[in-house]
């Protein structure tokens, strides 16, 4: 079993992502700008190189963060739609136009008994998303994050 999720451990990783596939890129494309430094009769295959596995590690990062993001935030929206309707027998749609995607995320992290106060006071006083996890007092974790 993990740690109990808070709002300093709330950030998560993913190694094969993170750890391996990221430093090796960076590292290759570092080893091709060095080369182009020092090769100068091959400097524009290794800057070419470098251009390749620059733009394949971008494209690997904004494909990954897109189809996973844009899954996981429709999620989030069906699940504090589901979980307001539960608490207070009323639809979040009309509460949902009037806050940022970031702070229905933020309160997402909020337990029941907390969430439709934290909820009004983000509405009343415009709350930042840091300023509603800062203001949850007991953390529901989500450890199933993509």
């Amino acid at each position: 079993m993990s740690k109990q999720q808070n709002y300093k451990n709330h950030i998560r990783f993913y190694t094969p992502h993170h750890f391996i596939f990221y430093p090796v890129a960076t590292a290759l494309l570092f080893a091709c700008i060095k080369m182009a430094v020092t090769n100068e009769p091959l400097r524009s295959v290794w800057l070419m190189l470098a251009a390749v596995i620059f733009m394949m590690s971008w494209l690997s990062y904004m494909l990954r963060q897109h189809y996973a993001l844009g899954n996981q935030n429709r999620i989030v929206r069906l699940e504090m739609r589901l979980r307001y309707y539960q608490l207070t027998g009323e639809r979040f749609e009309p509460l949902e136009g009037r806050l940022s995607f970031g702070q229905i995320a933020a309160l997402r992290f909020a337990s029941d008994e907390e969430l439709v106060a934290l909820l009004q006071k983000t509405l009343q006083e415009h709350l930042a998303p840091d300023e509603i996890k800062r203001s949850i007092n007991n953390w529901l974790p989500d450890e199933m994050r993509a």
